[in-house]
């Protein structure tokens, strides 16, 4: 873990903690190159505009994830932007955005098809990658303890969304892959999927999944992963166009996080 290239002082860490007040976003870095880099280095700088109403380093925020997480191997990277002088009573003051690195152990893919619940739910601010994630995990928690394993979004005239940390897409009875038309985070996979797959977009309601023949999640860290249930209906999980998506997104070069 470590702050504007540092190790992390605590204490710098507690208006992250206190007011849980930043956005972030999570790269998966293989053999130190990351798919859609430049996403996320333009995601970043656009929340930060959006949060802080500042202009965000982009060179500094590179420098960082090099130092962090230049390596060999996989590991899943976070970086988490935020302002450790922020006055809870007095947000709109003057921002002083610092950038927190931390890693972990990235997944062994593909992980195991998901079976999701909906739930009525809508983030705030959904264009933007921020940390207030309490309504995304509360979600979650209450579709596991009803057996499901995570939860899907939907909103405003029963639309489906997203997921709580991933977006969705659907495979049509013709194979076309339909991304929902709603207010989503516009997620870096997804946007490396749609460059690199066709795809329509269109709103769908849950009423509307049943004439689906696949589902699937995408994220950073997880890639692709095969959605095999939403609430009661059951979707295939070995469909052809997921594994052509899957096929598509594993062969997106990666970047470099070294060589500025």
């Amino acid at each position: 873990m470590e702050l504007n290239g540092r190790s992390a002082d605590p204490e710098a860490l507690k208006a992250l903690a206190l007011t849980n007040y930043g956005h972030f976003t999570t790269l998966r870095v293989e053999d130190g190159r990351v798919r859609g880099l430049a996403l996320h280095l333009e995601r970043l700088a656009r929340d930060c505009r959006a949060v802080f109403g500042a202009e965000l380093d982009l060179d500094r925020v590179r420098a960082c994830l090099a130092r962090a997480a230049g390596g060999g191997g996989s590991i899943a990277v976070r970086v988490t932007v935020f302002d450790p002088g922020l006055d809870l009573g007095h947000p709109a003051g003057p921002a002083d955005p610092h950038i927190l690195v931390t890693t972990r152990p990235a997944g062994t893919l593909p992980l195991p098809p998901l079976r999701v619940k909906t739930v009525s739910y809508v983030r705030d601010a959904p264009a933007v990658k921020h940390t207030g994630l309490f309504g995304t995990l509360h979600a979650r928690r209450a579709a596991q303890l009803a057996g499901f394993d995570d939860a899907l979004f939907t909103g405003p005239g029963g639309l489906v969304t997203e997921g709580g940390t991933w977006n969705v897409g659907f495979v049509d009875a013709d194979g076309a892959v339909v991304w929902p038309e709603a207010e989503v985070l516009p997620g870096v996979t997804m946007a490396l999927l749609r460059r690199h797959h066709p795809c329509v977009e269109a709103p769908l309601e849950v009423s509307d999944l049943g004439t689906m023949r696949a589902a699937f999640a995408t994220n950073a860290a997880i890639g692709v992963r095969a959605i095999a249930g939403v609430d009661e209906l059951g979707f295939a999980t070995d469909d052809v166009v997921l594994e052509q998506l899957s096929a598509a997104y594993a062969a997106v070069p990666g970047e470099a996080l070294a060589n500025l």
